[in-house]
């Protein structure tokens, strides 16, 4: 009885931070996604009314909730299997005993990461500038004509998505560089010995041994890259044509350009319910194929 009540008072600061700050906001999130809360609500609570589900039935019925979640899933399905693929490349080589000057690349690939993402994606959008932009300045020299970056519907998506995998690369590449660190050597030994070939090693081997830390990997950038709002927002506003218009930015426009505030924590909840599925799914996928 005394080590359990121990148990939870050493326990206790840590719950009470998680009740206050996770908890607490989550249940008022879902309380206001059930209200019809605006700016006359704010002015005065008197004004409040609970519309129970009413707002999930309007967003799932605005065909800009779709275009947008068609926008992020277009995002997250490029961008998530792109990242981890550079992330994984960038560690192999930093692992590689060919790899020179380790601690000044690590420092420079690891940089993008710590940098605002707001100041980077301002720099980003006059480097694609149409006329000024050193991009198509540099094409200029191959013969091929200035392209629209960020003003064509085509090329805008995928230059976000360039930019997002350059902004946060890094992060996933210090990771698998540590479990890359992980994997004995005498494994690749007895494989060579075997005469397995750089490509079975790279199969059998170093994927299987990294398998816990690509889903670990692949769980963390699906959340990242689903809540996808600064790039767009600074770089194209969600434009052109909504083409990189976000469920995000759907979220910050029902909250603060229309004061639906409502509105903008069902957008929230919907969300979450998302990805909380595709994390489920993942989760299920890698638990079947490790029983196979």
């Amino acid at each position: 009885m005394k080590k359990s009540v121990a148990a939870w008072l050493f326990a206790a600061p840590a719950l009470i931070v998680i009740g206050l700050f996770f908890v607490l906001p989550v249940l008022v999130g879902f309380t206001l996604s059930l209200t019809d809360f605006d700016l006359y609500a704010l002015a005065d609570l008197n004004n409040l009314r609970f519309v129970w589900f009413k707002n999930y039935v309007d967003i799932l019925q605005l065909p800009l909730f779709w275009k947008s979640l068609g926008n992020t899933f277009y995002f997250v399905v490029v961008g998530v299997p792109l990242s981890m693929a550079m992330s994984l490349a960038s560690a192999m080589l930093l692992h590689s005993r060919l790899a020179l000057a380790k601690p000044l690349f690590r420092t420079a690939m690891f940089a993008p990461v710590v940098t605002t993402v707001v100041a980077v994606a301002v720099i980003w959008r006059y480097l694609f500038h149409m006329r000024y932009g050193l991009i198509n300045y540099l094409l200029s020299y191959v013969g091929i004509s200035p392209v629209d970056w960020l003003g064509d519907p085509t090329w805008a998506m995928p230059t976000i998505i360039l930019f997002a995998v350059w902004k946060n690369f890094g992060y996933n590449m210090i990771i698998f560089l540590a479990a890359l660190q992980s994997i004995p050597e005498d494994l690749y030994e007895a494989a060579r010995i075997d005469g397995a070939s750089h490509w079975q090693q790279f199969r059998f081997i170093t994927l299987a041994m990294l398998a816990p830390t690509m889903l670990m990997v692949g769980i963390m950038t699906l959340a990242g890259y689903f809540q996808m709002f600064a790039e767009p927002y600074v770089m194209t506003q969600g434009g052109p044509l909504q083409s990189t218009y976000s469920v995000l930015y759907l979220m910050y426009d029902q909250g603060f350009k229309w004061w639906n505030l409502g509105s903008a924590s069902a957008v929230a909840f919907i969300l979450f319910v998302i990805m909380a599925v595709l994390t489920k799914t993942l989760l299920h996928f890698s638990q079947r194929t490790e029983a196979v």
